[in-house]
């Protein structure tokens, strides 16, 4: 049955389009149900004998939830006990519209076949479709189809012969309007806390309903106080943001100061604002991330970024505005307010449960492991059983008279300080997808065994005869490069880097392609690795492993053999002067014309960062670090990324030659002047001038910057130096106009040479194909819109991947000292804070904060200078790169937020210094962007 409604549109010039839209109806759409006897359906997905038990309910029954019970209690429909669901084609659409991250969670629910929820396509059932009347909203119609839809299943399955022993169906909403309207029409309607309240074997799953409409949790803990203005209606702040008299930007809370956060304004080039919020008044109940509008105060009350680290320990008091009063003096920025929120960016939260003192209470305080999060009241009846445990808690809303957000309890991760339990937090925490690869992505996997083929063959030339070496760390599974070097009869070397054609694996568009897209990079944890493509490609059909035949993409140059091998192999084939084989010449062929590289890259101002990269030595059966040490970097490391930074420079002129519109770039941005001020400041404080006009002058000025007796003085400020850098990010060269990468001082770049665990490379490998006529071009790969919105996820997943590797660092770095007690070692001021000190120790790559001052002793007398920076302690002053000696042990009293502890022994200051005599001591990446 077609259904069509026709309509006359007036066009710019004038002329009237007429347009028709058609809807077809259909009357052979299946109910799904396996007690049907009327529909011809060839499978069934709801079924009778695996209804939930309730006392509201005591029959066998259906589920059908309105909108509002899928977008707010998804948590509750995720739980293996909630099983035959009908989700409404209605439903789902609203879903979509209002909320992509549910959306996917309701579609990934549907295909799990063991929780039998059906999709019916109500709007396309001749019984089921309604019209929407004059004068009905949207969303009252929408509510007017699933009352109808509801009324078509009790109807339909009550003429079905195997109904007779009382299968019904019950529709779950939580507007009263549609609840009353639903129970005239003679519907079984509930509300779904009712309902999931009646549920005879499972009361823990009251604890994972969502609180509604800012319902406030009544405690003796919340008074009735205003604490927090009005948020304004989004029409006010469209008006707004519209007139100037508002900006709006993603809010940033502070790490270090719960009472303090920025928000970021974009904007072009460098009219991007930052604005600084001070006070939990200002900071209004906006959560990290969100989306708000802020209103910046007058000039007169900007102020400084606190210098303190002040955690918020739970007690519902409000700042002291004049314990930032000294900060005005100097380096105010634009300071503002909150005064509404445009999008909520709150997602399941990782932490743990505080227990209330009061005894029978069910309400109780979250601690989230993120502390730019705001603890979370929330009520549950498990508050014993989730003691000491990692749970996920969600916000719910965020009344103005509450002091913290209410949420409710999602699920139990394992007991806090558990190996798995932590990682699965860390995974959690950065937003890594870490679930095994489903079957529909497996199903895209060639076949075993597999082998090149003839067809494989047209498109390729055959490199099988060339003396090819891979040169990696030891153990490395997923090897996606490897070279070649060789002298031509015209005496000129031949010099080839050969990358895996991940792309002839992956195709455009399918489950696969789709997930690696998505996961967008690997995941490199301690002793684990978060692949971002099955491993049937990442560790062996895309891994160019000795003694096998791969396929690969190739850059060969003619400048004026096959092995795996790691650096420091290479490095010994190198050096050894009796060695003079094929590939030990071939390797020092490559090693001589990296050195011409790199120096020609330095010549033209290309920069050489540093920081420290930490390898951990893993026991073989507890997986537990039993060593710790920084990695050292060899010749043949940059000798192999010579060649790589070579190939991505080709690639990516190739591509942007072939496909100006439309080709993946990565650009460095340079930092603006006033990230240098750190550095300048760190290098003037030793009498050194640090020159930031361009990179060059930066480059000249670093190699230039030595102190005598001092030899670790150059490497502390190019550590610096690396932190004053903006981040790299990828980019469509249709949608910019600034290329260049700063730090190699490249005109062009990109990423072609990680295909393995970089989507990223996978992109410009199709765009090279393309290039060369070795495949053929498809829709989304020319859309500059679509590319730049995958630009966008990679940027994030890349982000993303180093925070949670950062953080895999820090908690195997407290497991290594949670056996060690009490280190002694020696360290380098690297900032000075208003009230501590952050220390780094060379011997293990760390940092760690002295504190000066503690809550259970007399502070010392302090005096902050933030034009040296510098920090009297007592009688003692520090500078950025003083050297000191520490203690350093693992503070556990916090077993959520165990960190590492850092107690000064010298220079010895009274009443701060712990005396050595006291103690028992017990026996990040330089490479430049690559």
């Amino acid at each position: 049955m077609l259904k069509s409604k026709t309509f006359v549109k007036k066009t710019r010039s004038g002329g009237v389009l007429k347009i028709v839209r058609e809807h077809y109806l259909r009357d052979d759409i299946w109910c799904g149900s396996e007690v049907c006897t009327e529909c011809k359906q060839e499978s069934t997905v709801l079924q009778r004998d695996t209804c939930i038990e309730s006392n509201l309910c005591a029959y066998p029954h259906y589920l059908i939830p309105d909108t509002n019970v899928v977008l707010h209690q998804i948590d509750v429909l995720e739980d293996p006990v909630i099983r035959n669901v009908i989700i409404l084609q209605t439903v789902l659409q609203e879903v979509r519209h209002r909320s992509a991250p549910v959306y996917k969670r309701i579609k990934d629910i549907i295909h799990e076949k063991e929780k039998h929820f059906y999709t019916f396509t109500n709007e396309h059932h001749r019984e089921t479709f309604i019209e929407r009347e004059p004068g009905e909203s949207a969303n009252d119609r929408n509510d007017r189809a699933i009352r109808v839809a509801a009324t078509w299943y009790t109807q339909h399955l009550k003429t079905s012969e195997s109904a007779a022993d009382g299968l019904k169906v019950v529709l779950l909403t939580n507007d009263q309007g549609n609840k009353q309207k639903a129970a005239e029409s003679g519907l079984l309607v509930f509300k779904c806390e009712e309902y999931i309240k009646s549920l005879i074997a499972n009361p823990e799953l009251v604890d994972r309903l969502a609180l509604t409409n800012d319902e406030k949790i009544s405690s003796v803990i919340t008074s009735s106080k205003v604490l927090f203005p009005e948020h304004l209606p989004l029409s006010r702040i469209q008006a707004g943001i519209k007139s100037g008299s508002f900006l709006q930007g993603t809010f940033r809370a502070s790490r270090d100061n719960y009472l303090e956060a920025t928000v970021f304004v974009p904007g072009e080039g460098e009219d991007s604002t930052e604005v600084l919020l001070q006070g939990l008044q200002n900071l209004n109940r906006a959560v990290h991330q969100d989306v708000v509008a802020v209103q910046l105060l007058p000039r007169d009350h900007w102020v400084a970024p606190s210098s303190v680290v002040l955690q918020d320990e739970g007690m519902a008091k409000d700042e002291n505005p004049e314990e930032e009063e000294e900060e005005k003096a100097v380096s105010v920025k634009p300071t503002g307010k909150v005064v509404g929120i445009i999008k909520r960016n709150w997602r399941p939260f990782c932490g743990m449960l505080n227990v209330s003192q009061i005894k029978e209470s069910t309400r109780h305080l979250f601690t989230p492991a993120d502390r730019r999060i705001p603890r979370i009241r929330i009520e549950t009846r498990q508050a014993s059983t989730l003691a000491g445990q990692r749970i996920m808690v969600a916000i719910d809303g965020w009344p103005k008279d509450s002091r913290y957000p209410n949420g409710h309890f999602v699920r139990s991760l394992g007991g806090a300080g558990e190996k798995d339990t932590e990682e699965e937090v860390l995974l959690l925490e950065h937003d890594v997808p870490h679930q095994a690869f489903s079957q529909a992505v497996l199903s895209f996997l060639p076949k075993m065994p597999w082998a090149i083929t003839p067809e494989d063959m047209k498109q390729r030339q055959d490199l099988r005869q060339l003396t090819v070496c891979s040169v990696d760390p030891p153990g490395c599974t997923d090897i996606d490069d490897a070279l070649h070097c060789r002298e031509l009869d015209n005496g000129n070397l031949e010099v080839g880097v050969h990358i895996a054609d991940v792309s002839h694996f992956i195709r455009p568009g399918n489950a696969l392609d789709k997930e690696a897209a998505n996961r967008g990079t690997t995941v490199y944890l301690c002793g684990k690795r978060i692949d971002m493509v099955p491993e049937l490609l990442s560790s062996n059909l895309c891994s160019l492993r000795s003694n096998v035949e791969r396929l690969a993409f190739s850059c060969i140059w003619e400048m004026n053999h096959e092995a795996s091998l790691t650096y420091a192999e290479a490095q010994m084939r190198i050096d050894d002067t009796t060695m003079n084989d094929d590939i030990t010449k071939s390797l020092r062929g490559l090693n001589k014309l990296a050195k011409i590289l790199k120096r020609r890259r330095i010549e033209n101002g290309a920069l050489t960062l540093s920081s420290l990269e930490v390898r951990f030595h893993i026991d073989s059966e507890t997986h537990d670090p039993i060593d710790l040490q920084t990695k050292e970097l060899m010749e043949t490391n940059s000798m192999v990324e010579e060649f790589m930074l070579l190939a991505n420079i080709s690639v990516a002129q190739k591509i942007y030659d072939e496909f100006s519109e439309c080709a993946l770039l990565r650009k460095h941005p340079a930092p603006p002047p006033s990230n240098y001020d750190i550095l300048i400041k760190a290098a003037k404080s030793k009498n050194v001038a640090i020159h930031t006009d361009s990179a060059k002058a930066l480059a000249d000025s670093l190699d230039m910057a030595t102190v005598d007796s001092f030899p670790y003085f150059n490497t502390l400020l190019r550590i610096l130096a690396t932190r004053c850098m903006m981040q790299a990010v990828y980019f469509c060269s249709g949608m910019d106009s600034d290329f260049h990468h700063y730090g190699l001082a490249s005109p062009i770049y990109t990423h072609f040479t990680s295909p393995i665990r970089r989507y990223s490379d996978i992109i410009v490998h199709r765009l090279l194909a393309v290039a060369i006529g070795a495949d053929s071009t498809y829709p989304d790969l020319m859309d500059k819109h679509k590319q730049s919105a995958l630009c966008n996820n990679l940027n994030y997943r890349h982000k993303m991947a180093q925070y949670a590797q950062r953080a895999s660092v820090a908690f195997h770095t407290q497991l290594f000292f949670k056996t060690r007690g009490v280190l002694n070692e020696e360290g380098f001021v690297l900032f000075v804070r208003k009230n501590a000190i952050i220390v780094l120790i060379p011997k293990f790559g760390m940092e760690g904060t002295v504190f000066f001052d503690s809550k259970d002793k007399t502070a010392p007398n302090l005096v902050f200078d933030e034009e040296g920076p510098t920090l009297t302690v007592e009688q003692h002053t520090f500078h950025i790169f003083d050297k000191v000696k520490v203690t350093i042990s693992l503070d556990a009293s916090n077993i959520q937020h165990q960190k590492i502890r850092m107690a000064l022994i010298d220079p010895v200051i009274s009443g701060v210094s712990v005396p050595a005599e006291d103690l028992e001591p017990q026996s990040k990446k330089s490479k430049l962007d690559r």
